[in-house]
C-alpha cells in the first residue's frame, strides 16, 4: 500500500514538474500593412483582414504643430471602413501613421519645445480617441537630417525621444479612460546615418515596435542594385541590407522582439548603361517605373523579354530585359519566404510592408501567411 502511494506521489510530482516547465506557446509574428489613404477612399473589401495583425493608415500630416487630417470626409470614412474589418478579424489593430516622405517637413518644429510636444501628442491622441483607433505610428523622414524638404536641427535627436515619451504618456492616459491597450510604433530606415540623429536605446522604451524600412536601398541613382535585399552582396560599397539594418538596431540597444522587418510590395527599375547586369557598379542611364508586385508578376514575369535571376547571396530576385537594358529589383514569393524564415530564426516581432495595394491580388501576403502558420 505504502509502495503504491509512493509511486503515485512520484508520478504526480513528475507531472506537476513537467507542467510547470512547459514552454509558453510562441507568439505568432505580427503582419503589419501600410494602407494608403492618400489616394482617397480605401477599398477595404479588397483587404484580406484575416491575414493581418496591424494596419497603419498612411498618412496624417503635421500642420501648425498638430496632427492634421487633410480630407476629413475621406479620412473619417476610411477609419470607419477599416474599423469594420474587425468584424472579420477582431484582433486587428488600426493605427494612424503620421508623416511619410512628403509630410515630414514640420515634425522638427512640432516637437521642438515641451509645450509644442504636448500639444502635438494631444492632437494625435484626439484622432485615436475620436475614431476609436488603436494607436499611433510616426514616420518622420528624417530627424536631424534631410529628407524631402523637411526642417531639421541638431535638437531633433533629443526631441525625437521626448516626442515618443509624450505620445506614450497621453495614450496611457487614454487607457485609464477606456481600459484599452494602445500602440506606439515608428517607421525608420536601416542606413547608418539615422543612428547619429536618434537615441534608439532611450526612444524604444516608449514604443511597441520599430518598423525597419529595409527597402529603397537604391532609388534614383546614379547606381542600380537590389533595393530590398535581405543580405549584402559584398559587391557594393556601403551596401545596405535587411540583415545589416537589424544588426544596427540591435547594436543601438533595440531588443530583437521589437523589430519588424520591412518588405517591399513594389519594384524599382532602371535602364543600365552597360548591357551586362552582373557588371558592378551598375551605372544607370535613367530611372524607370518598377510597378507593384501584381503588375510585375502578371505582366513582366510572363513576358519572355524579361529574364528572372536569383542572387543567392543577397536572397533577392531581379529581372533583366536585355533589349531595353532594364534592371528591375523587387520582392517575390521566394525572397519573402527567406525573410519570414529570418524573422522567426532571429526572434524578430514580425514583418511589415509598403504598401498593401501595390499587390492587390495578394500574392506576397499569401506567402507571408503560409510562412507564419
Amino acid at each position: 500500500m505504502l509502495r503504491s502511494f509512493l509511486i503515485l506521489s512520484v508520478l504526480a510530482f513528475t507531472f506537476l514538474l513537467n507542467a510547470s516547465f512547459k514552454p509558453a506557446p510562441k507568439t505568432k509574428p505580427i503582419v503589419l500593412a501600410y494602407v494608403g489613404g492618400f489616394r482617397g477612399l480605401v477599398d477595404t473589401d479588397g483587404i484580406a483582414a484575416e491575414k493581418l495583425t496591424h494596419i497603419n493608415y498612411a498618412f496624417i500630416d503635421v500642420k501648425n504643430n498638430r496632427a492634421w487630417l487633410h480630407n476629413l470626409a475621406t479620412d473619417s470614412t476610411n477609419f470607419r471602413k477599416l474599423n469594420n474589418l474587425k468584424l472579420r478579424n477582431p484582433d486587428l489593430k488600426i493605427l494612424i501613421s503620421i508623416g511619410g516622405w512628403a509630410w515630414s517637413e514640420n515634425f522638427s518644429d512640432a516637437v521642438f519645445s515641451d509645450t509644442s510636444r504636448v500639444a502635438f501628442a494631444a492632437s494625435a491622441v484626439d484622432i485615436v480617441r475620436e475614431y476609436q483607433l488603436d494607436g499611433i505610428d510616426i514616420d518622420w523622414e528624417y530627424p536631424g537630417m534631410k529628407g524631402e524638404d523637411n526642417v531639421f536641427r541638431p535638437e531633433d535627436k533629443e526631441n525625437f525621444t521626448l516626442m515618443f515619451k509624450a505620445l506614450r504618456e497621453q495614450l496611457d492616459g487614454l487607457t485609464k479612460q477606456t481600459g484599452k491597450k494602445y500602440y506606439v510604433t515608428t517607421a525608420l530606415p536601416g542606413f547608418n546615418a539615422i543612428f547619429t540623429h536618434t537615441d534608439m536605446a532611450k526612444a524604444h522604451q516608449y514604443m511597441d515596435y520599430i518598423n525597419v524600412m529595409a527597402y529603397d536601398h537604391f532609388t534614383g541613382g546614379p547606381l542600380a542594385g537590389h533595393h530590398t535585399n535581405l543580405y549584402a552582396t559584398g559587391k557594393v560599397d556601403n551596401e545596405q541590407s535587411g540583415d545589416n539594418a537589424v544588426k544596427l538596431y540591435k547594436q543601438a540597444g533595440v531588443p530583437a522582439d521589437k523589430l519588424v522587418l520591412g518588405l517591399a510590395f513594389y519594384g524599382r527599375a532602371w535602364q543600365l548603361q552597360n548591357g551586362d547586369p552582373d557588371v558592378h557598379p551598375r551605372t544607370i542611364a535613367k530611372v524607370e517605373r518598377g510597378g507593384g508586385y501584381t503588375f510585375i508578376k502578371d505582366s513582366l514575369l510572363t513576358n519572355p523579354a524579361y529574364k528572372r535571376n536569383w542572387d543567392r547571396k543577397a536572397k533577392a530576385p531581379y529581372l533583366y530585359n536585355a533589349d531595353l537594358k532594364q534592371f528591375v529589383s523587387y520582392d517575390d514569393e521566394q525572397s519573402v519566404k527567406e525573410k519570414c524564415r529570418y524573422v522567426k530564426k532571429k526572434g524578430l516581432a514580425g514583418v511589415m510592408f509598403w504598401e498593401y495595394f501595390s499587390d492587390p491580388k495578394g500574392y506576397l501576403l499569401s506567402e507571408i501567411d503560409r510562412q507564419f502558420q
